[in-house]
């Protein structure tokens, strides 16, 4: 015994000293390929003093250059920057992709063991100094003060490359919404608001653009200067797992959300104290198939069974185009029989240069979705209608379509390998390297990109918080109130369940037991299907919408003990008849925390939200609506617009 004892003691000895020696091997090698790629980097930029100013000399040749010069004018400045730049900084300039950093703000040169994902990006020197890129996805958020320090050291990097290009920080929403790495990054340390169908809910777009506001800046206070938002596609589909991110499934209420959101981060013009706006997804990503997400190869197609394909263009043109947004980006899908060739979007020049650039006169910056040319290990290439090309054809076929950028790509050696080869024109790729310049001069980026450690109050400060919490409020839906069991009364005592009983107590007497109970409260979520054949479908709730029986069977069971108030979050529309038959009360929350859902249960103020998008009544009545209709369904069990209150 004692002999296998020690066996075993050696072997796993045995393992960790191959573990230490693997990490110092790697640590080693990271650390010498970043050296390599510091050495490629010159010197920070002086500062010339011409004419009683100062400015960044961002190219070090000594003189004040026309880009340099914030006086100048913009073309001026854009078309000055493109005659110096080389082709490879050229091709760097339409890539952006995601990026790691250090905990503390370094620069994130390895991985970090705590955050797996680290392990698949490539470090922040080999991407500014060897492949000239400057637009970057952050994921992280580690804490205001980290995101600020990363920001300046990214900034320095980026300083020191030839022509002193700044870095564009891009970011999914960081504001009400859960966890999802391909869609939305919940922030501890921003203020707290509910998700956009919340705010459809509240239908206020004076709220919406206070929101942008605010939000506009807590993301400059740590570097953020493109949002990879809003979300102008319709909740056609009740089974889509994006829904979340829309504002519901009502074209002209999603326009004005649309607008104001806009409106509140960029400002009437961009400039030097916006957030630019990237907008998607055109022409519209909600009617999927069967509800099945493009991301993933099953859900490449877009059907428009009710031929209602303009429709879904009404938020971008009424909302998005009318504030202004500074950049778009196409969804994945194919819109299927709406173009002579069944391409996805991002491919697809009807839908680029023919609808977008060309009717609606669009000129800024169109970015891919995420991943179009390359497969990843989160997903496979996005590559629909074209899945027999090449990556470099892939890529001149997006080129043609009209884009300007690469989403979720670091490959700009296509770029190169396409002019190189003759297929693509330099001039060609100068109209997309003047759009992206454009952006980074208005937002001030050349002048000043770096952050002062005082505007880091304005993460999550008192007001903020305030008005965040005033939305969450105002987006909570009454669905029912049978015999006004709403509000409860604080001497009642409950049982809860999905909210901690620490909470629930300091609004009433909380009971072990539900038999001891006089109400119980449920909080519970729109049930899908979890999947996990692909690294990002463990994020992408899709799917059916009804409990499994099993499930519903007991949550029936217990609201059957003692009058109920159920609280559903609703990412997408809950298909819940049984539920509501034996549930007391019923409430739509939207992403709301559960100290403000308790206040609307104990009364402490009055629901007001009306529903952005119809309950079903049944999957059935949801397999036979159509993808591309708005409330459509058979009986719904509540229509759009529905909510009672006290």
């Amino acid at each position: 015994m004692k002999k296998a004892g020690k066996i075993l003691a050696y072997i796993i000895g045995g393992l960790l000293l191959i573990l230490v020696l693997v990490f110092a091997f790697f640590s080693i090698k990271w650390k010498m390929a970043s050296a390599g790629n510091m050495k490629l980097l010159g010197q920070e930029a002086p500062v010339l003093n011409v004419e009683g100013h100062q400015f960044r000399d961002l190219n070090k040749n000594g003189k004040l250059d026309i880009y340099e010069d914030r006086r100048a004018g913009l073309d001026e400045r854009v078309a000055d920057l493109t005659r110096q730049m080389n082709l490879e900084e050229k091709a760097g300039l339409m890539f952006i992709t995601m990026i790691g950093m250090k905990p503390d703000g370094s620069l994130g040169e390895s991985p970090n063991l705590s955050e797996p994902l680290t392990f698949m990006l490539e470090s922040n020197s080999a991407m500014l100094a060897k492949k000239h890129m400057n637009h970057f996805n952050i994921l992280q958020s580690p804490s205001a003060e980290a995101l600020l320090n990363w920001n300046n050291n990214i900034q320095k990097l980026a300083e020191r490359t030839r022509l002193g290009i700044p870095v564009t920080i891009a970011s999914d929403p960081r504001h009400g919404s859960p966890e999802n790495p391909g869609a939305s990054i919940p922030t501890p340390f921003f203020s707290k608001w509910c998700s956009p169908l919340g705010f459809a809910a509240i239908g206020d777009t004076a709220l919406t653009r206070a929101f942008g506001d605010i939000a506009r800046q807590e993301y400059m206070a740590v570097g953020i200067r493109l949002a990879l938002s809003p979300m102008a596609d319709l909740a056609t589909e009740p089974r889509w797992a994006r829904i979340n991110g829309t504002f519901g499934e009502d074209a002209g209420l999603s326009a004005a959300q649309v607008k104001a959101y806009i409106n509140g981060f960029q400002g009437d013009s961009l400039g030097a104290q916006s957030v630019a706006c990237m907008v998607k997804h055109f022409a519209g990503g909600g009617p999927q198939k069967d509800g099945l997400d493009a991301h993933f190869p099953y859900g490449k197609d877009q059907v428009y069974p009710g031929n209602n394909f303009d429709y879904h263009l009404i938020p971008f043109v009424k909302g998005a185009f009318a504030a202004h947004a500074a950049q778009v980006m196409p969804y994945y899908g194919v819109p299927v029989g709406q173009t002579s060739e069944d391409l996805g979007f991002g491919y697809n020049k009807e839908i680029i240069t023919g609808l977008l650039r060309e009717k609606y006169g669009f000129d800024g910056v169109v970015c891919t979705d995420w991943g179009l040319v390359s497969d990843s290990p989160a997903k496979p290439a996005a590559a629909y209608g074209v899945e027999n090309l090449p990556a470099i054809e892939r890529a001149a076929k997006i080129l043609e379509a009209g884009c300007d950028m690469f989403g979720g790509e670091a490959s700009p050696g296509l770029i190169v390998e396409l002019v190189g080869s003759g297929k693509i024109t330099e001039e060609r790729i100068d109209r997309s390297v003047k759009r992206i310049l454009r952006d980074k001069f208005r937002l001030g980026l050349f002048d000043n990109p770096y952050l002062q450690k005082e505007k880091s109050v304005l993460v999550g400060n008192p007001r903020f918080m305030a008005k965040g919490r005033e939305a969450q409020m105002k987006s909570l839906v009454l669905l029912k109130n049978e015999k006004n069991i709403l509000p409860l009364k604080k001497g009642q005592k409950i049982y809860v369940r999905g909210i901690g009983e620490g909470l629930a107590g300091r609004f009433s007497d909380v009971v072990a037991d539900p038999e001891n109970a006089d109400v119980i409260v449920i909080k519970t979520a729109t049930p899908y299907e979890p999947r996990s054949k692909y690294f990002l479908e463990r994020f992408f709730h899709q799917g059916r919408l009804d409990f499994p029986e099993k499930e519903k069977a007991e949550l029936i069971k217990l609201m059957k003990t003692k009058p109920t108030v159920t609280i559903i979050t609703m990412d997408r529309p809950p298909v819940v008849p049984e539920i509501n038959a034996a549930t007391k009360a019923l409430v739509a929350d939207f992403h709301c925390q559960d100290e403000v859902v308790l206040e609307l249960v104990f009364g402490k103020f009055k629901p007001s939200g009306k529903l952005p998008f119809e309950l079903p009544s049944s999957m059935q009545a949801v397999r036979e609506q159509k993808e591309d209709l708005p409330y459509d369904s058979k009986n719904p069990l509540y229509p759009f617009g529905f909510g009672l209150g006290y």
